[in-house]
Parts: C-alpha cells; structure tokens; sequence
C-alpha cells in the first residue's frame, strides 16, 4: 500500500459483550488495541487507524451517517436498524462460540403458545421491535410488541406472554424457565463499512486487509501446526495420519532416505493424532500455534 500522509480509518468496535473477544480477535490479526477502563476511545500500534467503543446496536446507523468509515455489528442490527451500509465479509465469532447466535421467540414452560399463530392479542417484549413486527407481519399475526431495555428474560408472564431475544447457548432462556418455540433470525458479526469510504481507494484497501486478517485470524482458531521428519519408506504410514486443511507441504531433507512435512490440524485432533504419526514413523514431532491463516 502506498503511504499517504494524514490518512486516517475511523473504525467502530463493539463494547460490551462482544468487546473482549474483538479485541482479542484483532490482536490475533496483528492490531493491539489498549482499552482503558474509562475511555471509550481505544489507542492502536497503527497510526492510521482511530478507535470508538460504541453498542453494537448504533454501529450501523454510525457507519452509514459517515461517524466511522467501517466497524463490527451484527447482521440483526444492520436488519433492525434499516442502516444502508456495505457489508465487507462475515466474521463468525460470538463471546462464547464460534457459531451464528440466535433470535428466538420464548415463551414460560408452562404457556400455551406453540406457535406464532398462538400471539394473536398477545403481548411481547423485546430490544429488536422492526425485526418482531417484520416477523409478525409475515405471519398475519396482530400483538402488542414493546422495547424492552434489558433483563428481558424475567418479564413473562408477569409484564408479558412472550419474548424475543438473542441467545448462543440457549442456558439464559433454559434458567428461568423459558421455551424456545421458534428461531427467527440468525446472526453474526459482519466488517460493514461506509459507502464514500468503500469509495475512496486508500480506505478501501485498509478496509479489505484488515478484513482479510480477521478472517485469517478467524480461520486459524482452533488449528495448530504440525511439523515432523520421517524415513521415505513410511510416506504412505504416515500420510495415512494425517487430516490435511490443505496439502501438507513436505521436503527433503539432507538425508535422501528422509523428509519434512509441515500440516495444519485442529487442535482437538493432537491428542491422538500425534501418537499416532510416532508409530507411523514419524520423528521429532513438533507442534505451534498459528494466529492467522490466509487461505
């Protein structure tokens, strides 16, 4: 990338829930941040780069308005908020796994709503009103949707017959004695960015390599390196072990009668996989942790 002087990305991170693991996400990318407990402006070892912690809930309305030229949302408040952003890649992490979270309609264990048909006349709290409504509507269903500023979980069937809510686990919803009866969305987390500034060629270039180090950052989690050296004769042995993400790349070594090999595994295989490539032959076994992989 070419250097221009005084050019600077103004980028929206998440606070709350999802901060923690951006964070972290970014600095498996190569981009440490520094979050003081009292500011909600993050320092960055870039100096093209600046730094908000907003909810992840305004972040795409922010975006769109030009506050920040890109930033980390969900697809739900990109959908709720109507917010007309570009969406630059999908980053599937959460705080607590590695998957889509969920919208969900619940209800009490004990209610009679089987399904949306049932809220006809009903009440429903929730943070996502367009999305509900929208939901609704497509059903031909009529009930009372309210805002719910949080703790929502606990409003049936005192304040209410249903809710819409987000969940990973579904453990939340399970504790106080609450029953999915339908999904309604799924989400995940997405790099969107302002429309001038996906125009404008140096901020789109920023822009695109950092998307592709946090999806290399993303792909890396849970894998591992494998290096190894082994005789010529047990190649099939060994190779049989080996669950590749990509060919292994292998190499000769000054011994012709040996070679190297060097794979990507998930880190969950290790366990078995390296007993079983010692008795395949394998010798100096040696396994590293990757923190991106760029595919």
């Amino acid at each position: 990338m070419s250097e221009k002087p005084n050019q600077i990305l103004k980028i929206g991170l998440p606070k709350g829930s999802l901060q923690e693991s951006t964070l972290d996400l970014f600095a498996n990318a190569g981009f440490h941040f520094s979050v003081s407990s009292r500011s909600y402006f993050p320092s960055i070892d870039d100096d093209e780069i600046e730094a908000i912690l907003i909810r992840a809930q305004e972040m795409a309305r922010y975006i769109e308005k030009g506050a920040f030229d890109v930033g980390l949302t969900g697809k739900d408040w990109i959908i709720e908020t109507g917010a007309d952003v570009v969406e630059v890649c999908d980053l599937i992490y959460s705080k607590a796994s590695m998957r889509p979270v969920r919208w969900v309609l619940a209800v009490p264990e004990s209610s009679s709503i089987q399904s949306v048909k049932d809220l006809e006349g009903k009440r429903v709290a929730t943070e996502v009103i367009n999305i509900t409504k929208d939901y609704l509507a497509r059903n031909n269903v009529t009930a009372d949707v309210e805002f719910s500023w949080g703790a929502t979980e606990v409003k049936p069937p005192e304040l209410v017959d249903a809710i819409v809510e987000v969940t990973e686990t579904g453990n939340s919803l399970r504790a106080n004695k609450l029953r999915i009866v339908e999904t309604i969305l799924e989400s995940n987390t997405k790099l969107i960015a302002n429309k001038a500034a996906w125009n404008d060629p140096w901020k789109k270039e920023k822009i695109e390599n950092i998307a592709m180090l946090l999806e290399g950052a993303i792909r890396a989690q849970g894998k591992v390196g494998l290096k190894m050296n082994f005789k010529k004769d047990d190649f099939k042995r060994v190779m049989d072990q080996i669950p590749a993400l990509r060919k292994p790349t292998v190499s000769n070594l000054t011994d012709e009668n040996w070679v190297a090999l060097e794979v990507i595994v998930e880190e969950k295989t290790v366990r078995r996989l390296i007993p079983e490539l010692k008795r395949a032959g394998a010798e100096g076994i040696f396994e590293y942790e990757i923190s991106k992989l760029i595919l």
